[in-house]
């Protein structure tokens, strides 16, 4: 037997599936504002530069040695009120050591020689006199001034040899070594008596790529840091750059001049380079990591009207931290750097701090 539905029943279930559709969805299936963090691009400069290491070298080294030998004796560093050590600063021409040798005193005679020296100009002048009188042939005047000459030249020998009791720096610099011998013992020529250096200005050389052979040129501006000396970064310049590679690691050599005028880098030491082989002054320019890739094309986004909107972009120069966009992005655009990774194009968003 079949039940029949009365029809007011049936109004009434029809009306309730009615209400039903007119609900809004479900909380799951809202369109919902994605939280973003933008970055206002604006235009500003970018540099492009190649990484490398090395270890820095004075630009001006000198062994201090005797040239004969005699007695040793170690100076006083006139700054320290010290005798000169390891560490001390030094002026060009300050006698470090200095060596006693009566024997070679004796041999050059340097009083004697002087002597002579004063008695041949006096001899010329009076020469000179006679001359000018008719009191003497030319022969005469040009015999003094020979034996003049042979005098000055005996003199300044005499004072070359002497000077080799005497070891004085060539140059300012710093002191990195002294050899310790016991004061007033008789050392022979050629001991080594110690070091200086100047390194205000350093060197380097770096092995570079083959790939970077059209890159690296001579005048590129560098930065050089030592992780020892944490917030100091020392100005340099490539100075040189081997046209050539090197047939076993096809490599080729620069070499960089450091600036280090308060000595901070020490000969020796382990440093990071950054040559700048590159740089424009005015661009956009992003950070590196807020770059995606889709489909081989480069893409961002930027906020308009509350939305997402993905634009595909050309990059110029780049470095490991910011990249220049030479196409694609304009100076004020919103550019999203937090929360990009999974928007989709036209999503609604919402910027947060």
């Amino acid at each position: 037997m079949v039940r029949t539905v009365p029809i007011p029943t049936i109004l009434v279930i029809l009306g309730l599936l009615t209400a039903a559709c007119d609900q809004p969805q479900s909380s799951s299936n809202l369109d919902i504002a994605a939280p973003v963090t933008v970055q206002e691009v604006v235009l500003k400069p970018i540099e492009e530069f190649i990484t490398t290491t090395g270890t820095v070298d004075a630009t001006m080294t000198f062994d201090l040695k005797t040239e004969t030998q005699g007695l040793y004796h170690l100076m006083t560093n006139p700054r320290t009120k010290m005798p000169y050590a390891a560490g001390d600063e030094v002026k060009k021409g300050e006698v470090v050591v200095t060596l006693e040798s009566q024997e070679l005193e004796n041999s050059v005679n340097i009083e004697s020689r002087k002597l002579n020296l004063d008695l041949n100009q006096r001899d010329l002048e009076t020469q000179q006199r006679l001359y000018d009188k008719g009191g003497v042939t030319l022969r005469d005047l040009a015999n003094a001034q020979r034996s003049l000459i042979d005098a000055k030249y005996s003199y300044e020998s005499a004072l070359i040899q002497l000077s080799r009791l005497k070891i004085d720096v060539p140059f300012d610099g710093i002191l990195t070594d002294v050899t310790y011998y016991t004061p007033g013992i008789k050392i022979p020529s050629g001991s080594a008596i110690g070091k200086v250096m100047n390194y205000t200005r350093l060197t380097m050389d770096v092995s570079m790529p083959a790939k970077q052979l059209g890159k690296i040129r001579e005048g590129q501006n560098t930065r050089v840091t030592n992780v020892n000396l944490t917030n100091k970064v020392f100005a340099g310049k490539v100075v040189q750059v081997s046209p050539a590679l090197d047939p076993t690691t096809r490599a080729f050599k620069a070499t960089i001049r450091v600036e280090n005028s308060e000595n901070a880098l020490k000969p020796g030491m382990f440093v990071k380079v950054e040559i700048v082989v590159d740089r424009h002054e005015s661009a956009v320019v992003i950070p590196k990591d807020v770059i995606m890739a889709r489909r081989q094309n480069k893409t961002v986004f930027v906020v308009e009207r509350g939305v997402a909107v993905e634009r595909q972009i050309t990059t110029g120069l780049e470095n490991p931290t910011a990249v220049e966009i030479s196409e694609g992005l304009a100076a004020n655009d919103r550019l999203v750097i937090r929360g990009f990774e999974t928007l989709r194009n036209r999503a609604k968003v919402k910027v947060t701090e």
